[in-house]
């Protein structure tokens, strides 16, 4: 460090009456030591997703509750490594696989495969060597890829108007296969396509087919088995999505450009209802109201770090309808704990000022979901960088199955309200979700897993905060939750301290035990700088969730004293300046006090301290070196937090700067002499000061401002005491005068003139 901090020194021993003064007055002085309140407010998804859940969810309102209860009725597939669509008829649940076309039928417990059949089974054929690699889907050209493609899949499935099953072949052959009375049959081969992506049906029985790779959309009339025609062929690779609405229009999702297209399949005149930033429209959804969702993304997205947490949220929310589903409110009985308005944490930028806005992400590093009104208005209602796979509606909420971290996002159009209910800690990708009745059915990639989500809550889930850093060694006071907790819901909280920041360090404490919140609770652990708290959110039926919206943890640490961490000073070089130095320091406290700072100055190897100025809030002052005699000298700086402190309670610390030089004093000219030999004069000299180096000699001839600049005899200029031989040559017959200026490093300056005279030749 370049200045240092004052430390007192004494040789004094005291004798046991002092000691016993000493002794009574160190008790006083604790005893009515303040302390620092800081309150810590978690109340947003970016301070929440710090944390760990299980069975709990985080929105992105920063609300915690109960995740969705769940089981996996088929935890393992045969072959398969991928289930890209689910049906559910009566209650049996129908998989489409790849990469081997697998088609399972799950019912009272059992798994069975219903197509192929083991004697309809081959070997994988080699991919046709006149197919083109560019033609396939996501372009795909790596070794890998072609021979998963050269495969058979099951991309899409439906049901038709009779409720019977609707599958598209995909890869070795192109064909839509019906499933009725226990067997498979051909319906339709469409005589150009390779794949069928996705199939959608109208009111009246017609089948829609989304093909690839020439982007073609196919009608088939199953009562006419010749009434089959492309009702548009896209300048797309691919189409991926079909939704059929009410109003006698298709609606398509391309990939390769991302269109989404509104087609009349009676003309087979289609517009572009929306080109997407993204090159993939995935899944297409036509809710009762005729809103039209679509997700728009990317099959090589890269997997973001961070959920939505890492968004701030918008200030305040959108008003909606309320609902008759989980949350709880006052009229329904809850129980509803509030934390009372308290100043804001130093650290809590949210709440200064207007709160900012996220900014939405780079349309080439999301996915979106867009809503597309019956007039064809268009709206941005999610994004994340995941690559998104499959949409269902549920509850007037969208669930949206992602990748790669296979996650299930629930989004409320209405309120803005995102949140992960489902996430499979084996699985890649969830590709596959469908609804029947309360109950959700969602299909998992790499690896392959059937999973069911009930209407019902999680008995139990717990939340683990991060660790809360109290600056210092911090005793903590009582955890605060605002939270609605309906009938026969309840919240438990426990927590733990320690000195590491390391929620895994073995030296934070045990656990304190659960205890219910009704109220203000005191946490129990240890003195310790990190504190970290953990909530268990219960449920008796099911059926209703406890809401936490806030959590504010409050820690106590001791007056600390402030810390001057530097002190510099230096002259300023500056017209108008001269002889003023900048006399500038940085200081900090732990607990937040607003400083004052006194400065004072001594001759260096003095004890004695003059006050040069104080109670200074700025962090520099301007000190005119003049009023005061020449010499080396050093600065302190006091900082104290007597602003926020009692007068018995106040603390302060000082540094002390690296000795400074002032010099107000010019150079002395000695051992001067001037010798004439012919028109040639030499000037010889010895330059002196006291504190100051040498820092220019100047000499002239019979003129003010044409000044010729000296070198010292050892040719540096590096010392206070410097010798000078200057020789000038081929002077003129007559009277001359020679000026010389010399300067010190600071500045100052001192002058002497010398006259000579050359006679004529």
């Amino acid at each position: 460090m370049k200045n240092r901090p004052e430390s007192a020194h004494t040789n004094l021993h005291p004798g046991p009456l002092a000691l016993i003064i000493c002794l009574v007055l160190s008790l006083l002085s604790q005893s009515a030591q303040p302390v620092t309140s800081k309150i810590t407010r978690q109340r947003s998804s970016a301070d929440m997703l710090k944390g760990k859940v299980k069975d709990v969810v985080v929105g992105s309102q920063g609300t915690l509750r109960l995740g969705t209860a769940w089981e996996t009725p088929v935890e393992e597939f045969e072959d398969v490594w991928s289930i890209n669509s689910i049906v559910v008829i009566g209650g049996t649940v129908y998989i489409g696989t790849s990469p081997n076309g697998g088609i399972f039928e799950y019912s009272l417990g059992k798994l069975t495969k219903i197509y192929p059949l083991q004697s309809q089974e081959q070997q994988p054929q080699a991919q046709d060597e006149n197919n083109d690699a560019t033609d396939e889907p996501n372009d795909a050209n790596t070794v890998e890829a072609k021979e998963y493609l050269a495969n058979e899949h099951i991309f899409a499935m439906a049901t038709d108007v009779a409720g019977r099953l609707l599958a598209g072949i995909s890869g070795k052959e192109c064909k839509l296969l019906r499933f009725e009375a226990g067997r498979m049959e051909t319906i339709f081969e469409p005589n150009d396509a390779r794949y069928i992506f996705a199939i959608a049906t109208d009111i009246k029985g017609n089948i829609y087919l989304g093909t690839g790779p020439q982007g073609k959309v196919y009608r088939f009339d199953p009562f006419s088995r010749d009434s089959s025609q492309v009702i548009y062929d896209s300048p797309d690779k691919n189409i991926l999505s079909l939704a059929a609405g009410d109003d006698g229009f298709v609606y398509a999702g391309s990939d390769d450009r991302g269109v989404i297209y509104k087609i009349d399949p009676q003309t087979g005149k289609a517009s572009a209802l929306y080109d997407s930033e993204q090159p993939e429209i995935t899944a297409l959804l036509l809710n009762k109201q005729g809103d039209l969702y679509a997700a728009a993304t990317s099959a090589e997205m890269a997997q973001a770090e961070s959920k939505f947490a890492a968004k701030l949220p918008l200030a305040g929310r959108p008003e909606t309808k309320s609902t008759n589903g989980k949350t709880s409110s006052e009229s329904d009985g809850a129980r509803q704990l509030r934390i009372p308005n308290t100043k804001k944490a130093s650290h809590d930028k949210s709440a200064e000022g207007k709160p900012a806005v996220p900014k939405p992400p780079k349309p080439d590093k999301a996915s979106h979901i867009y809503k597309v009104s019956k007039e064809g208005y268009v709206t941005d209602i999610f994004s994340e960088a995941v690559v998104l796979f499959c949409l269902a509606e549920q509850d007037n909420s969208l669930l949206v199955g992602t990748g790669n971290n296979a996650q299930l996002f629930s989004v409320d159009p209405a309120s803005e309200d995102s949140a992960v209910i489902y996430e499979d800690e084996q699985a890649s990708q969830i590709t596959a979700v469908t609804l029947f009745g309360k109950d959700v059915y969602v299909g998992t990639s790499n690896p392959a897993k059937l999973i069911k989500l009930t209407r019902k809550f999680a008995a139990e889930g717990s939340y683990t905060s991060d660790l809360i850093d109290a600056g210092q060694p911090a005793k903590w006071g009582k955890l605060q939750v605002e939270a609605d907790i309906p009938p026969g819901c309840k919240i438990m909280a426990a927590s733990r301290s320690g000195n590491v920041k390391d929620v895994n360090d073995p030296t934070l404490s045990e656990w304190t035990q659960l205890e219910e919140i009704t109220g203000p609770v005191q946490l129990r652990c240890p003195l310790g700088r990190f504190c970290q708290y953990k909530l268990v959110l219960k449920s008796d039926s099911g059926s209703q969730s406890p809401v936490v919206h806030e959590v504010a943890v409050a820690g106590t640490v001791p007056n600390l004293a402030p810390q001057v961490e530097l002190v510099s000073v230096g002259r300023i070089e500056a017209a108008g300046k001269e002889g003023t130095f900048k006399i500038a320091y940085k200081a900090k406290d732990d607990n937040g006090d607003k400083l004052v700072y006194k400065i004072d100055f001594r001759k260096a190897a003095k004890t004695i301290w003059i006050e040069l100025k104080d109670e200074l809030e700025a962090d520099s002052f301007e000190w005119d070196g003049k009023t005061v005699e020449d010499g080396r000298y050093e600065v302190r700086v006091t900082a104290s937090d007597e602003r926020d402190n009692t007068p018995t309670t106040k603390l302060t610390a000082s540094r002390i700067s690296d000795p400074v030089i002032i010099d107000n004093t010019a150079p002395v000219i000695k051992d001067d002499s001037i010798q004439r030999g012919g028109k040639t004069v030499t000037l010889r000299l010895r330059a002196v000061d006291v504190f100051s180096a040498i820092g220019k000699v100047d000499y002239t001839i019979d003129s003010n401002d044409k000044w010729i600049t000296a070198i010292p005899d050892d040719l540096v200029y590096d010392t206070a005491d410097e010798t000078f031989t200057i020789a000038i040559e081929d002077l003129k017959a007559g009277d001359h005068i020679i000026a010389l200026r010399v300067s010190d490093d600071a500045g100052n300056t001192t002058y002497k003139t010398f006259e000579v005279a050359i006679p004529n030749s």
